[in-house]
């Protein structure tokens, strides 16, 4: 029987990944992938800049290069997810090990994949986790909110009504449970969900989080109203984080 790994994979600075991560990589019979090209370039990052932390010996060192050469990176999103899962059960249940990553960081946390482990454990097939990036953990520890409760919401729904609710709930929820709200959000939609939590927050104090670990990384700490001044002179762009609290920054 196989063994699915989990693997966290940097979310910019390509040094964050683990040595674990490197190893299982590079060893593993197949790769699925949410952006193959990605995650090819990543590969051969790691093959280039870490081989020499991982082989004990030279034996080791041909075996794992031999394993590279033939292994199997094959395309796993949402799109073709119900197909991809028998066919990944089907090797697991044959003794091939398969790592799962994301476009950047933990898989599953907003991206695809849970369908997967779900159907594996009900399988019996092992499922090992190798720990690593998040941009939620990222982002919450530099925000200069609370950390000791957060409550991750994912992105918005995409309809204005479904939206507004969604934030209401969250408003409601904060009423309850006293915990730093995290959601993600695209850059093009940025300026609307700002107008919408400013609708129902109020000139709250937010955090955002742009382009984090990257080299133009960006932490603003400011009112809706500031934010939305900012971004409206200046077009988002790369994936963002927004974060707010009952408890002010």
């Amino acid at each position: 029987m196989g063994i699915l790994y989990i693997v966290a994979t940097p979310i910019g600075n390509l040094e964050d990944i683990t040595i674990r991560a490197i190893k299982t990589l590079l060893t593993v019979d197949g790769i699925a992938s949410e952006d193959t090209r990605k995650t090819g370039l990543l590969l051969k990052h790691i093959r280039n800049m870490y081989h020499k932390l991982i082989y004990d010996t030279e034996a080791e060192k041909r075996d794992t290069i031999r394993k590279f050469t033939q292994q199997k990176l094959f395309s796993y999103y949402e799109q073709n997810e119900a197909q991809r899962i028998p066919e990944i059960i089907i090797a697991l249940k044959n003794g091939v090990s398969i790592a799962l990553v994301s476009d950047a960081g933990t898989p599953l946390i907003s991206d695809p994949g849970f369908k997967l482990v779900r159907e594996c454990i009900r399988e019996g097939i092992k499922v090992e986790s190798i720990p690593g990036p998040s941009s939620v953990i990222s982002a919450l520890v530099s925000s200069g909110l609370p950390t000791d409760k957060f409550l991750f919401l994912g992105y918005p729904p995409r309809k204005p009504g479904h939206r507004k609710t969604f934030f209401e709930n969250v408003k409601k929820s904060q009423e309850n449970i006293k915990a730093t709200s995290i959601l993600f959000e695209a850059p093009h939609k940025l300026i609307k969900t700002l107008e919408e939590l400013q609708e129902v927050f109020g000139d709250i104090q937010i955090v955002i989080g742009r382009e984090l670990t990257k080299v133009h990384e960006e932490i603003r700490r400011e009112s809706i109203p500031e934010s939305r001044e900012h971004f409206m002179k200046k077009e988002p762009r790369g994936e963002i984080v927004i974060l707010f609290s009952k408890e002010q920054a």
